[in-house]
């Protein structure tokens, strides 16, 4: 965790510091998280991390646990398999309309996600190679023209990052990603909209198979 910057909105960044450390593990479920302590470790006021942990709490990394204050809440199995269940249904409707909007410069853009991603990879990046997963989903969400569908997927990819960096660390697992979200796009770009939506559906499952979170003592 560094100091910030005055450039923009010290909330903005108070909450996207304490978001990555959340989702980073270097803050660990059932942990303590005070405003002091952040505020000292970031060189800024109380204000604006007292307005970044109210945000986080009511997005739910974050809970009021008595007279100990807010704790780092854990991504629960029952939480995280509902979130899975969400996007085998939304994301190959998502991926239904976009393909029905694709024109030669998405498909340049689609392509060049997924080289790239292929590339961090090989680079052994893990988080980039998580930032990547993220961008091409992101991707086929504003190419299906519903906005509601990003609006929706971004607070569940941001509680899926802290689970999903733990598979991504391991690169046959990377791979298949990237040739799963290969098939996807080359599939839209042959026009067949069910074919991808398929494929999506499957990408998703499967997905939910590499990163699944175990019951405790299970």
């Amino acid at each position: 965790m560094q100091s910030l910057e005055p450039s923009t909105s010290l909330v903005d960044q108070a909450y996207n510091v304490i978001l990555d450390a959340l989702c980073d593990g270097t803050f660990k479920p059932g942990e303590r998280l005070t405003q002091d302590d952040i505020a000292a470790r970031l060189s800024v006021s109380r204000q604006p991390v007292t307005h970044a942990l109210a945000v986080l709490k009511a997005q739910g990394f974050l809970m009021q646990s008595g007279r100990r204050g807010l704790t780092v809440t854990a991504v629960e199995p029952e939480f995280f398999q509902a979130i899975y269940q969400f996007r085998s249904a939304v994301e190959p409707l998502a991926v239904s309309l976009a393909t029905q909007r694709l024109t030669k410069n998405a498909i340049v853009r689609g392509r060049s996600l997924v080289e790239h991603g292929r590339n961090l990879v090989v680079a052994g990046d893990a988080r980039a190679t998580l930032q990547a997963d993220m961008d091409f989903h992101a991707f086929i969400y504003e190419l299906s023209g519903n906005p509601i569908i990003g609006e929706t997927m971004r607070l569940h990819w941001l509680h899926l990052r802290r689970a999903m960096g733990q598979v991504l660390r391991y690169p046959g697992m990377s791979i298949s990603v990237w040739q799963e979200h290969s098939r996807i796009l080359e599939r839209m770009i042959f026009g067949d909209a069910a074919g991808a939506a398929d494929l999506m559906r499957r990408h998703v499952v499967e997905a939910y198979e590499r990163v699944r979170i175990e019951p405790e003592g299970a």
